[in-house]
């Protein structure tokens, strides 16, 4: 048998054990990077999803010491007492631990949404309790602008992940901002 004879075989050995090895390399770095991509979506969900429950939850808070002092009209108007002003102050902290989460984990465009955001509640928050009482914007509009930029935050959370389909818009009816009974 000559060389030739010998090292052709052996060569096409070694050229399929290295497509081989290139084919199940190549497909074992796509898998690891869909499973880091499926791991740190799951991630960001939560991020989103837990910031955006804690936008609501002082949301909400924020209008009933609105209704409170008389500012609009809402299901159960608060006084600011220091339990409830206690309790509102655990909510920020948790909102504002989890905006830090959601810097870690979210896109940019995200991100910038969630302090479009943050800006908008601090300013219910200083209505509410009457710290910024400026006459250039009142209770209803103020809200209505909270609630469009947490509408353009979870338009942003959902192109992020992916999310098909569109977000729901906030009503533009304005809510309220007279005393309870006002037109």
């Amino acid at each position: 048998m000559s060389l030739t004879e010998q090292i052709l075989p052996l060569a096409g050995v070694a050229l399929g054990a290295l497509t081989s090895f290139l084919v199940t390399s190549t497909n074992e770095r796509t898998r690891w990077r869909r499973q880091q991509s499926v791991r740190w979506d799951e991630h960001r969900l939560s991020a989103y999803a837990d910031y955006a429950h804690a936008v609501k939850e002082l949301a909400a808070r924020y209008q009933m010491l609105a209704a409170g002092r008389g500012l609009t009209t809402g299901p159960a108007p608060m006084d600011a007492t220091p339990e409830f002003l206690a309790e509102v102050s655990q909510l920020e902290a948790r909102r504002s631990a989890l905006s830090e989460t959601l810097g870690l984990l979210g896109d940019t465009e995200a991100n910038t949404a969630s302090k479009a955001v943050d800006q908008c509640l601090w300013r219910l928050e200083g209505l509410a309790r009457g710290v910024d009482p400026s006459a250039g914007q009142d209770w209803g509009e103020a809200y209505l602008r909270f609630r469009q930029a947490r509408d353009h935050y979870v338009e942003h959370a959902r192109a992020s992940l992916g999310v098909p389909g569109a977000v729901s818009r906030t009503v533009s009816r304005r809510p309220a901002s007279g005393p309870p009974g006002a037109p």
